[in-house]
């Protein structure tokens, strides 16, 4: 429904009078009237309807959407019920609808169009809203959208509005075209930058103030860990002397001086100890280990060839280095290949002279290492479900399959 469409007044008689007679039960029962629901606007019917079946209470009180007025209108009707009751020969509650009834309207938007009904005597006023499309409800018309109690002394003083429908019409058309109008200067108008740019600069000054009321605070004290260049000027010297947290550092780096780096095979150190130790012990008997250490001896003292040829000078060199390679094997690498052969030869001759006593050693640790690997692999098995006749019979099978390679 727009503002366009005419709308004709509210037959009040065919409208309020069927309401009326049903407001005293309505204060004392929770159902509300069937025959009332089609009176109502289709937002109050759903209301009555959601809500009275949810509660106990009476659903007069779902008729008013003033939480305040609700119970003066369940008073109300309390009070006035004589005046409600139907004439006992017309079956209706006998109102002079042109007299005791007085009426506003006004259209708040495009498509809502309001009525107040205010009964002086009674203190009841009735709001009405011109519905469309209203199939539960019937033809479009004028629907009840509430049942509240009337202002005093001047029941149409919040709701304001017209006598006619016409003068509505015409009041909401003015009020729209001024609100547009407003609207229009307001947006014309400029508007005064300059005092909020000065309000902003006085925000943002105070706000940097509180900065400089700060004590401030340098990280000085925080240095880097790194050594001073040689080209920052006057970083680590303070006048041309040094610092203490210079010659703090210089104790810190002064103790990586002695540290050989683990690329560099060559160890000054290490050579020089390794020219006061003794050879390398064998495990040999006693007899056997000082036969050995006189031949070391020997090769030691062996003269320098005068034929040129530098053959005793070349043996001497090569059995200091092997003495070294001996008493400190590194692991074998592109750097460090010819040492390890030399180390494997000296291993091997060193066996061979061991004797029963290396023999039996040996064994001993084959012996453990086989024990040892045998309950790994038993413990293995058994973690994964295998039972113990099923890792000996496994066992036993490898053990056949061997003795079938070697035959």
């Amino acid at each position: 429904m727009t503002a366009a469409t005419q709308v004709a007044p509210p037959d009040l008689s065919a409208l309020l009078t069927p309401i009326l007679p049903a407001l005293p039960p309505a204060a004392a029962s929770s159902d509300p009237a069937p025959g009332i629901l089609p009176f109502l606007a289709p937002i109050l019917r759903q209301r009555v309807q959601i809500l009275s079946s949810a509660s106990q209470e009476p659903w007069l009180r779902l008729l008013c959407y003033d939480t305040t007025k609700a119970p003066h209108l369940a008073e109300l009707i309390a009070s006035g019920s004589s005046t409600l009751e139907p004439h006992p020969v017309s079956g209706e509650v006998e109102v002079d609808w042109a007299y005791d009834a007085e009426t506003r309207f006004r259209r708040v938007d495009s498509e809502t169009l309001q009525c107040l009904v205010a009964l002086v005597e009674t203190g009841l006023a009735f709001q009405l809203v011109y519905c469309v499309n209203d199939p539960d409800g019937g033809a479009d018309g004028w629907r009840i959208g509430e049942v509240t109690v009337a202002d005093k002394p001047m029941p149409f003083a919040q709701f304001g509005g017209a006598a006619t429908i016409p003068d509505a019409e015409r009041l909401f058309q003015e009020t729209t075209a001024a609100t547009k109008t407003d609207v229009t200067k307001s947006s014309l108008t400029p508007v005064p930058v300059q005092d909020h740019d000065d309000d902003d600069d006085d925000d943002d000054d105070g706000y940097w103030d509180r900065y400089d009321a700060t004590p401030a605070r340098t990280p000085a004290n925080n240095r880097s860990p790194a050594p001073p260049s040689a080209t920052n000027g006057g970083t680590g010297l303070y006048n041309g002397h040094a610092t203490a947290t210079d010659k703090d550092e210089d104790d810190y780096y002064a103790q990586y001086d002695d540290v050989q780096p683990a690329m560099d095979n060559h160890d000054p150190d290490e050579e020089a100890q390794a020219a006061q130790l003794d050879p390398p012990a064998t495990g040999l008997s006693p007899l056997a280990e000082q036969l050995r250490r006189e031949s070391w001896e020997a090769v030691g003292k062996q003269p320098f060839d005068h034929n040129g040829s530098g053959s005793g000078v070349h043996q001497r060199s090569t059995s200091s280095e092997e003495r070294i390679l001996l008493q400190h094997p590194r692991p074998e690498s592109s750097a460090s290949s010819t040492g390890s052969h030399t180390v494997a030869k000296l291993e091997a001759a060193a066996a061979a002279d061991a004797g029963s006593g290396m023999r039996e050693q040996s064994e001993f640790g084959v012996k453990q290492h086989v024990s040892r690997s045998i309950r790994s692999l038993f413990q293995l098995s058994r973690s994964m479900g295998i039972s113990r006749e099923e890792f000996e019979q496994m066992v036993k099978t490898e053990l056949d399959v061997l003795g079938m390679m070697e035959e």
